[in-house]
């Protein structure tokens, strides 16, 4: 997230809510902080030295403006001494800064053991620079709010902790070589995109890998879609397409997804194969 524009680094608390739902939940939560803040006779101005931020901040996260991050809602929650009160809300708050439709992936995302992510369109979510996202935002038609732009690009890359969370989950991408190939935003957007690529694919719990335009055969040809499994072992397959999505949790579905996606993995260049054509192709940009 871009600082200047007002908002303070709290690794995510510059979110917006998504969605009618969302913000009712956002708004809730903001007057029930305001309350607990007035019993306890705290200035805005107090309230936000203490929390680390500006009483303007304050004010947005009162009036449901902003979303505060898990670590200040557990921070506010001390300082007003709620006893859990502010908690409680934490789960709510921070689902509302995602769309309707991607509510139950992102939670999905955050206690997942494994992850197997199938792409046809454009670099998966957790795999995007800033750049490339705003980049494939500014496409939208209808065009997106900008409050709308900034939440989603300031949600997504607050889901790219997953590559700091330990113990380190299982991710597995499989993208189509065209997806690495368009030039969303220009050539350099691409440059830096594929550069990315790269540094990730090394990571030990990573397996990056390219289906070529020249293959014959695809196990994917019915589209994206990515396999969750949660660590009781229970496995989801999540699909989306023009803003809606199916979450499908029944064992038959979820079963035949993995053995798709084992298929198409096999179908693949290798690991070692698709990091050198990243290579190549960043050469070739």
């Amino acid at each position: 997230m871009s600082a200047g524009d007002g908002w303070d680094d709290d690794g995510g608390a510059a979110r917006r809510p998504e969605g009618e739902a969302g913000r009712g939940v956002v708004a809730a939560f903001g007057r029930t902080m305001k309350t607990l803040r007035l019993r306890q006779g705290l200035e805005r101005e107090e309230f936000g030295r203490r929390l680390g931020y500006s009483a303007s901040t304050v004010a947005a996260f009162e009036q449901g403006r902003r979303i505060p991050s898990p670590r200040t809602i557990e921070r506010a929650d001390e300082v007003l001494e709620a006893g859990g009160l502010l908690c409680v809300w934490k789960e709510q708050v921070e689902r509302a800064q995602y769309p309707v439709f991607f509510q139950g992936m992102a939670a999905l995302e955050k206690e997942a053991l494994e992850l197997l992510m199938y792409d046809t369109l454009v670099v998966n979510g957790l795999l995007q620079t800033e750049v490339y996202m705003r980049a494939l935002l500014a496409m939208r038609c209808p065009p997106l709010a900008p409050e709308t732009t900034e939440q989603r690009v300031a949600s997504r890359l607050v889901r790219q902790d997953i590559f700091k969370r330990r113990p380190a989950p299982l991710l597995g991408f499989v993208m189509d070589e065209s997806v690495l190939r368009h030039r969303y935003g220009g050539v350099d957007v691409l440059r830096g995109q594929l550069e990315h690529l790269l540094r990730i694919g090394r990571n030990p719990n990573v397996v990056m890998q390219v289906m070529p335009t020249d293959c014959e055969e695809n196990a994917g040809v019915n589209g994206p879609f990515t396999v969750a499994t949660r660590k009781d072992g229970k496995k989801y397959v999540y699909a989306e397409t023009h803003g809606s999505s199916t979450l499908e949790t029944g064992p038959e579905q979820a079963t035949l997804a993995a053995a798709r996606y084992g298929i198409i993995r096999s179908q693949a260049l290798s690991p070692r194969e698709s990091l050198h054509f990243v290579e190549r192709l960043l050469r070739e940009s």
